[in-house]
């Protein structure tokens, strides 16, 4: 197989930075909407990629523990610049947001609240679904190209919604594509097909080693500063085990963390944990994000030797550093053999039915988060829906690009919220 988009320009890692950090801002409507973002602006708008490997490295990332959409970003820069354009791109992909969250998060515990800076993120959502709705109809049209993948596409979403194990789905329906989709080889790799996997698995094994000693090395030191039982470095080993085990992505990593930080361990209670997960919906970056709002939180609320704000914003740098490094580990050590993994037909069988799947998973949060937004506590809500379809036919009508599109339908919401309130 041909590297394919040979003949693309490829960007200045300048021109690559300013978009990774835009993507970083607006990431708005969790994984599909950000997955869709990714894709207007890297395929579609730019073509730095082509549609056929994003579809592969999306199947991909879904394969992987952790936020998928974040580690879609990291291949991407990667793909790009290499190790600095993954990195780039990667820590970019959640650093607004946690700028923001911390705020936000510091406001919550202090009492204070905006309301026009929370209508402003409100009004973003239509401009979200509409995006992610345009976004489902482009991939499904490139991922279900057969009836049998229809059928694995309208089975994963009958899975999903009575709540089957997302790993479960996908691996199941991964062997069913490479025995059933996958055609047999007709004659073994060539040597120089061998030969252009740029990095053998013993250089990827040494990434990883490398990696994990990243991680290791700034939580040995804040172990030894504040002790075992300091809350920081709680969080920080709690959170490196949840980014490892996260199969499923950010829900069932919420679903865990909610588990025992908010029941077993009375971290945050209930109450906190719903609070933290809807500031996290109003803000771009990964959904995931929300777990560094349980970390300032809890943190906060036992500081041991520390200040409070201090500790919650250890707490947080730690909860961080924990969930998303693995991102790059996965990446950077298993990304530079996708290309050769996926000319083998097996393997090309069952990309193919993680795509059918990926479809459904994608319109699955995105029914989900569509229901929130139009039916907010089971009413219907007026103004979301309009503003969702006109979105989306200037979306499909290419009259207006994304971050045009989605701060107009903050500031008009925010306009709305102006007119409403009281004098």
């Amino acid at each position: 197989m041909a590297m394919e988009g040979a003949d693309r320009a490829k960007p200045s890692f300048g021109e690559a930075f300013r978009l990774w950090l835009k993507i970083g801002c607006i990431g708005f409507g969790g994984p599909s909407g950000q997955i869709a973002i990714l894709q207007a602006e890297v395929v579609e708008k730019r073509r730095w990629i082509g549609e056929a490997e994003f579809l592969r490295a999306l199947q991909f990332c879904m394969l992987l523990p952790g936020p998928e959409a974040q580690q879609l970003a990291t291949y991407l820069g990667w793909r790009l610049h290499g190790i600095r354009g993954g990195i780039v791109a990667g820590v970019l992909f959640f650093l607004p947001a946690a700028f923001l969250l911390w705020g936000l998060s510091f406001l919550y515990v202090c009492g204070r609240d905006w309301p026009y800076l929370h209508s402003f993120f409100d009004g973003l959502k239509p401009a979200v679904v509409a995006i992610v709705a345009s976004a489902l109809l482009r991939i499904g049209r490139r991922t279900l190209t057969s009836w049998p993948l229809v059928l694995i596409a309208l089975i994963s979403f009958g899975l999903f919604l009575a709540h089957f194990p997302y790993p479960v789905v996908v691996l199941g329906f991964s062997l069913v594509g490479g025995l059933l989709l996958g055609k047999k080889e007709m004659q073994k790799e060539r040597s120089c097909e061998l030969a252009s996997t740029k990095r053998s698995w013993t250089t990827s094994w040494v990434t990883a080693m490398g990696i994990s000693l990243i991680w290791l090395v700034p939580m040995l030191a804040l172990l030894f500063w504040l002790g075992s039982k300091a809350q920081p470095v709680q969080v920080g080993l709690f959170f490196a085990k949840v980014a490892v085990l996260s199969f499923g992505g950010a829900y069932a990593a919420l679903s865990y963390v909610s588990l025992h930080a908010s029941g077993d361990w009375g971290w945050i209670s209930s109450g906190e944990m719903l609070d933290g997960m809807g500031l996290a919906e109003t803000t771009p970056g990964p959904l995931l994000i929300a777990l560094q709002f349980v970390a300032f939180v809890g943190c906060y609320k036992a500081p041991g030797i520390l200040s409070p704000l201090l500790s919650a914003t250890l707490g947080s740098l730690a909860a961080l550093w924990s969930l998303f490094l693995p991102s790059f580990l996965w990446i950077f050590s298993l990304a530079p053999h996708l290309e050769s993994m996926s000319r083998n037909q097996r393997m090309e069988g069952a990309l193919s039915a993680i795509g059918a799947v990926v479809t459904a998973v994608i319109t699955c949060l995105a029914i989900w988060f569509a229901a929130a937004l139009f039916f907010p506590g089971g009413h219907l809500a007026m103004m979301p829906g309009p503003m969702a379809l006109a979105a989306f036919l200037v979306f499909q009508k290419k009259k207006m690009g994304v971050v045009p599109l989605i701060l107009l339908c903050g500031l008009m919401n925010v306009m709305i919220r102006a007119l409403t309130l009281p004098f």
